[in-house]
């Protein structure tokens, strides 16, 4: 990174030579390159992508995870596997599970929960003890004793500092100063017999771990030590201290014998895992039983990034939580709600993973958001010394009823219920801001105005509320506003929501409450999943969650689901959390005798029922709903725009107009092609077969080559196909 740094400055001050010039174009290139994330540096021809990146602000937990991500310079167009697989080296140090789906599918990673990233050790102190522990200088050994059969290389950072006779002895030495802490704790000794070398590392840049270090088998942490750091007089650091843990890089742990439990540690074991779960990541350890799902449906809970703020009204903390929850603080402030769930198939709305919800629920506040937007404009000063102005509202006559959130300052009141189309600034621009033309020292009269007014455009018939206004300047010292906007929503049909086991499913339809099932006991479920979501999609984890929360509600306590955490106490068997619902009077399995609430007669069968932990997802329906009849057309082509921020067509594409041939519905694919998209009428000349153009004085077709209109007719085309003609 230094040495692009020197590139840039040194290209700068070669291009110009006062130096307050370099100063400012340094400045603005390190601006460009942190907004756009672009290093351009012609001189070099450096051209690096993606340096830079928006920190995600969606969740507490998506911010979190972003600073744990790490991106490739690999391109994501090449259909390569090999980058993409996961490699037996990423063990412990990158998450298996956390990387997006889609092209940059394995080529995204995240680091895993205890990984370490170095940083650069001095290697001065290193080589001199190097030389004291017996590493000999090739210069002064003769060729008979460079080839001796078993001397090894000894390589730092990739220079050569000499030979050992005994490199074993001599790794061993090293990593006898390291756990007593004479060298610094991330510097990596690895013994590699096949190139007979001893590589030592203390660059920056390599991930590594944290072990127990074991002797013969038998950990050197005991009871006591883990009483100490209960009892808080011990914290982590101590322990690397006294050498009872120790960080290993990949290459290091080529050299190692790691045992998963102490339980399972043999003689010639190295070193003992400090937790199986944390080979996870930060959002692949919130789920629970991550162990007893299909790994894919781990990757597809982990979707986040946007720019707006979602705000759950209600968040509560999982029933069922995971010892990596309580370690990044998630359950302090959580994203999701503990929804009773029933699992059975009803209504016929709850088809390919839709949901179907209680009404009651909704009204109680279950999934209710506030969505936040950032409206901002600019006061803007130009090159003649004019500027813009903010006027006060008028408050009858025209425009007077958009005006009606305005204060007299011409800004939104913060409170103000805000519609579409409404001012919310009622700002004015000069006509004239050219340099050349002088003004008048009293000012300009009020006809050099124009209106430059800032207009909310929200969804149709949605009321937001003006959230609060904040005034502040910008770099050039022109006055900004910001508005936030805030809209609370409740669920609708069509919103997604999602468990933490990659079930995601659009809310199907809101029933009564009282149309709704309900148990011996009189609990109504929030919501009714598909039991057809199981099967093929085997998230055993989402059903172990649904008794462990059943069992924690009834007993009081939240059960924990961590993964692999079964062998150490991190996680509850089924068994244990079954005892626990019979002795509250459930069944073992969590099933329940359930009543119809439409005929009020019990169902012929028992049904699943338990709360689950679901998560609103920022998909909603009123952000994508979109539909036109006639609107806006691109000057070009004279076909209606894309895209719905545009108000654009829905567009008839190639597979379409194929289905439409296929039906043979000919006047159907004849208006849809152009009538509805571009219709143009063009003279044609019979004769010689080109365009022609309408001479409204003569009131008649003329072609241009043959400069008559005796052969012209009239035929309507898209306007498309004559612009491919001309």
């Amino acid at each position: 990174m230094e040495e692009v740094t020197l590139a840039f400055i040194a290209h700068y001050k070669l291009c110009f030579t006062p130096q307050y010039i370099a100063r400012d174009s340094i400045t603005s290139g390190l601006e460009r390159l942190l907004s756009t994330g672009n290093w351009d540096i012609k001189r070099f021809r450096m051209q690096r992508k993606g340096m830079t990146q928006v920190v995600a602000r969606l969740s507490f937990i998506g911010t979190l995870g972003h600073m744990t991500k790490i991106c490739p310079q690999f391109e994501k167009s090449r259909k390569v596997s090999g980058p993409r697989a996961l490699q037996p080296s990423q063990w412990g140090m990158l998450c298996p599970c956390d990387t997006p789906e889609g092209e940059s599918c394995g080529l995204v990673k995240n680091l895993a929960l205890m990984t370490h990233v170095t940083t650069d050790e001095e290697e001065g102190p290193i080589i001199s003890l190097c030389y004291c522990l017996g590493v000999e200088d090739l210069e002064l050994l003769s060729g008979e004793e460079l080839h001796t059969p078993n001397s090894f290389l000894i390589i730092l950072n990739g220079l050569i500092l000499g030979k050992h006779r005994r490199p074993q002895s001599f790794a061993t030495a090293m990593r006898k100063l390291r756990r007593a802490g004479k060298i610094g704790e991330f510097v990596s000794i690895f013994v590699n017999e096949k190139q007979r070398c001893v590589y030592i590392a203390s660059d920056s840049g390599r991930v590594c771990r944290p072990l127990v270090i074991a002797d013969k088998g038998v950990s050197r942490i005991k009871e006591r030590h883990i009483k100490e750091l209960k009892d808080g007089l011990r914290d982590f650091d101590s322990f690397l201290q006294e050498g009872l843990i120790e960080y290993l890089d990949v290459n290091e742990e080529n050299n190692a014998l790691i045992a998963l439990y102490e339980g399972e540690a043999k003689a010639e074991t190295t070193h003992i895992e400090i937790e199986p779960f944390t080979i996870l990541g930060v959002c692949a350890g919130l789920i629970p039983y991550p162990h007893h799902n299909q790994s894919p449906r781990n990757t597809y809970q982990l979707g986040r990034l946007d720019t707006l703020i979602y705000l759950l009204v209600y968040p509560q903390r999982p029933l069922l939580t995971t010892r990596t929850i309580e370690l990044v603080g998630y359950d302090k402030l959580g994203a999701g709600q503990n929804a009773t769930v029933a699992v059975m198939s009803y209504s016929g709305y709850d088809i390919e993973d839709a949901i179907v919800m209680n009404k009651s629920s909704l009204d109680r506040g279950f999934g209710r958001c506030i969505v936040m937007k950032k409206l901002s404009a600019v006061y803007q000063k130009y090159e003649n010394g004019t500027e813009d102005r903010i006027i006060r509202p008028h408050r009858e006559g025209h425009d007077a009823d958009r005006m009606q959130i305005l204060d007299d300052d011409g800004l939104a009141a913060p409170g103000e219920i805000i519609r579409t189309d409404d001012i919310y600034i009622n700002k004015e621009s000069p006509v004239i801001t050219s340099s050349r033309s002088s003004i008048s020292p009293k000012g300009l009269p009020n006809s050099a105005y124009k209106p430059s007014r800032q207009v909310y455009m929200g969804p149709k018939g949605e009321t937001a509320v003006v959230d609060r206004v904040a005034l502040f300047s910008d770099k050039s010292n022109n006055k900004c506003f910001k508005f936030m906007i805030r809209h609370t929503r409740r669920p609708e049909v069509g919103d997604k929501f999602s468990s933490r086991h990659g079930q995601k499913g659009v809310c199907g339809t809101i029933i009564q409450q009282e149309d709704f099932p309900f148990s011996e006991r009189g609990i109504c479920p929030d919501l009714i999943m598909n039991p057809h979501g199981f099967p093929s999609r085997m998230t055993v984890g989402k059903m172990i969650e649904l008794l462990g929360s059943k069992a924690g509600v009834s007993s009081g306590k939240f059960h924990y689901g961590s993964a692999f955490g079964e062998q150490s106490g991190h996680a509850d068997r089924v068994e244990a959390i079954s005892e626990t619902l019979v002795k509250h009077g459930f069944s073992y399995n969590g099933k329940d005798f359930i009543y119809s609430g439409i005929t009020g007669m019990p169902l012929q069968a028992y049904i699943f029922m338990g709360p689950i932990y679901y998560q609103k997802l920022k998909h909603m329906v009123l952000d994508k709903m979109h539909a036109r009849g006639n609107g806006p057309r691109v000057m070009i082509t004279r076909q209606p725009t894309e895209g719905r921020s545009k108000n654009g067509g829905l567009r008839v594409g190639e597979m379409e107009r194929d289905c439409l041939i296929a039906y043979g519905t000919s006047m159907l694919i004849y208006e849809r092609l152009m009538i509805s998209s571009d219709p143009f009428e063009v003279q044609v000349c019979r004769k010689c077969g080109l365009l022609g153009y309408y001479n409204y004085k003569l009131k008649t077709g003329i072609c241009s080559k043959c400069k008559n209109g005796e052969n012209i007719s009239s035929m309507k085309l898209p306007y498309a196909c004559k612009l491919l003609f001309q």
